[in-house]
């Protein structure tokens, strides 16, 4: 059964419909985090999941034509650090449209070089993962980018994740 193009497009929800459906679903907050050449980029996430086990491979989304994008573009390797509830101000501030310049924002921020990728790893994060792009995929207005894990770690198992839930940041209650 075939749909006709005006009956798909008469379909499509609209940006706030969509958005105010997807606020229904929790997300972990991460930090994903890149090198280039000595200059250290990082964007907060809420879209990044776990691909595949064997090879270990995870996703992320990333908005086209961002600064996180173009560099992504030209280097291979990233991280991506799961926060914790104690890191709610870092998350907004990596958020902020119109932001503070990354390298001011990363002299503020306690963090660690990924022995893998040279990348910013927030330190006290849940777990961090470093990875090598495999696979770049454009998604409407987002790049998906699949990484192969190179390394993982889990320095802080007992902490409690910082989640997005309808608009705001969260906690497990």
């Amino acid at each position: 059964m075939s749909i006709s193009p005006q009956h798909a497009a008469a379909s499509l929800a609209t940006p706030d419909e969509f958005r105010a459906a997807l606020s229904q679903l929790a997300a972990g907050v991460a930090l994903v985090t890149a090198n280039d050449a000595g200059e250290d980029a990082g964007m907060t996430a809420t879209s990044f999941l776990s691909v595949s086990l064997e090879p270990p491979l995870v996703l992320i989304s990333v908005r086209e034509d961002s600064r996180m994008d173009e560099l992504l573009s030209r280097v291979d390797l990233w991280a991506v650090s799961l926060l914790g509830e104690e890191h709610r101000a870092l998350a907004s501030r990596f958020a902020m449209k119109g932001r503070l310049s990354d390298r001011l924002l990363f002299a503020d921020t306690p963090h660690v070089r990924g022995p893998q990728t040279d990348a910013p790893l927030v330190t006290g994060a849940l777990a961090t993962v470093e990875c090598r792009t495999e696979q770049r995929i454009p998604a409407g207005d987002h790049m998906l980018l699949i990484g192969r894990v190179l390394e993982a770690r889990v320095p802080a198992p007992d902490g409690r994740p910082l989640l997005y839930f309808r608009g705001g940041y969260r906690h497990l209650g």
